[in-house]
């Protein structure tokens, strides 16, 4: 593994994709209704783990800023609109800025930049054609939708890319002038890249219903195909997801911020719980990594 990471090279990216959904939806569900600072501890160190094998260090250098914005966002937003809590640090005028404002404003940063890691990670492993096929059948549109969505982002990055090339080849780069002029050029690229993107969609939908995309009887070709590995990944992810969901529901990913904090016990199924979601977790980066290790033993072998 590089510093770009492994991608779409991974070992878990070839399970099938019943396998691959299921995974993410219970390591983001479980996120979503934990704000216990234990699991979200947890899930937060676990989540950028599994970016940083995925997608290496280049990736998430780029990522820490945009984290460190919405966490301070978060943090001031809730900090100011929410003046509940008993521990009164100081005022601002007639507004009350609590302790427990502050605590609450980062524990759901936290957990939702968690939850935005884990999706990036879901956008790695989660590729069109394991969409289509995941939703092809039971929900056409929406399969559609999501394979769109997921690849928009880095869709408009590539546009974007060769958009400002293009224009610098033609000495008009929004990096260069004074502030206006750099500010007009910027909405020009803009401009050009909206265009594009709608044309292209207007491209892309026309040719799907052209080709019968949706229509009653239609099947797709796919290599797809559920092995006893599969089974045995579900199995694993079953077994060990139960006792954590059990424990949501008695409240152990739960606490109290107000009137004061109330931190939750550390108690053996606290512990047993986090244990249990450590395993979910970190299944995928074993698999990934052990993978890797079987490729490089094999090429120095031969």
């Amino acid at each position: 593994m590089d510093n770009k990471g492994l991608g779409e090279t991974a070992e878990f990216c070839s399970y099938h994709p019943l396998v691959n959904i299921t995974y993410f939806a219970l390591v983001a569900g479980i996120t979503m209704f934990s704000i216990s600072p234990y699991f979200l501890a947890v899930t937060m160190v676990l989540s950028w783990s599994y970016a940083f094998v995925l997608k290496g260090t280049k990736s998430l250098r780029n990522n820490v800023l945009i984290t460190l914005s919405m966490l301070l966002i978060m943090v001031i937003i809730n900090m100011f609109f929410n003046n509940n809590g008993e521990t009164v640090l100081f005022y601002i005028n007639t507004n009350r800025i609590t302790a427990e404002s502050i605590a609450y404003g980062i524990a759901s940063a936290v957990m939702l930049i968690a939850v935005v890691v884990w999706f990036s990670c879901f956008n790695v492993i989660i590729t069109a054609d394991k969409l289509i096929y995941l939703f092809g059948k039971v929900a056409p549109v929406l399969g559609l939708t999501l394979s769109m969505i997921f690849r928009f982002i880095p869709l408009l990055k590539t546009r974007f890319a060769e958009i400002t090339l293009g224009q610098k080849c033609m000495k008009r780069s929004h990096a260069e002038g004074n502030l206006i002029r750099r500010a007009r050029q910027l909405l020009k690229e803009v401009s050009i890249l909206i265009a594009w993107s709608l044309e292209a969609s207007i491209e892309s939908a026309d040719s799907m219903e052209a080709r019968g995309y949706g229509l009653k009887g239609r099947t797709s070709f796919h290599l797809f195909k559920l092995t006893q590995r599969d089974i045995a990944m579900l199995i694993l992810m079953g077994v060990s997801a139960a006792p954590v969901i059990y424990g949501a529901y008695q409240g152990v990913t739960n606490m109290y911020f107000y009137p004061k904090l109330v931190f939750p016990a550390l108690d053996m199924t606290t512990v047993f719980a986090l244990i249990c979601y450590t395993i979910l977790a970190t299944s995928p980066m074993i698999i990934d990594i052990a993978g890797e290790y079987k490729w490089k033993q094999l090429d120095l072998n031969m």
